[in-house]
């Protein structure tokens, strides 16, 4: 008689990790989640680590999470894996006052964010780019040839 089970919301060959309130406002969260959209998590990981950016480490805290959550609960190679979403949410606000002249005050919103890291393992990519690079031929002549002629 209890609850039927929630189902997965992931394909199989994905593995997430969230962090909630963060205290960081969604856009500045948002500029350092644009930087690992789309990468392969090695390649990710090295960027949040040397990224000047004072909330880079707590995202790569997050990334490292859903890399474990992949190999450990997901049995998926670590190697193959790539950052497929990085999503950033908002959370609460805290209000606060700022004492300004002649008595008066003005509001300060102190935001929080919501961070969602989903990495997918997918195929390495530089084997298919580097296949059509290959068999490319010219078809014509140069553009310096035919005006010549």
């Amino acid at each position: 008689m209890s609850k039927p089970k929630h189902p997965r919301g992931l394909d199989d060959t994905e593995a997430q990790a969230v962090l909630r309130n963060l205290r960081v406002s969604p856009r500045k969260l948002n500029l350092v989640a644009g930087l690992i959209r789309n990468q392969p998590a090695s390649e990710a990981i090295a960027t949040l680590t040397f990224s000047k950016r004072r909330i880079a480490q707590q995202v790569r805290k997050v990334l490292e999470s859903a890399v474990a959550n992949a190999e450990n609960n997901h049995q998926l190679d670590v190697d193959q894996l790539v950052v497929t979403r990085a999503e950033v949410g908002r959370s609460s606000v805290m209000k606060r006052f700022h004492a300004r002249g002649r008595g008066r005050s003005s509001r300060v919103e102190k935001w929080f964010s919501h961070l969602k890291i989903v990495v997918a393992e997918r195929e390495p990519e530089e084997e298919l780019e580097e296949a059509p690079a290959e068999r490319a031929t010219p078809a014509s002549p140069p553009a310096a040839e035919q005006g010549a002629a």
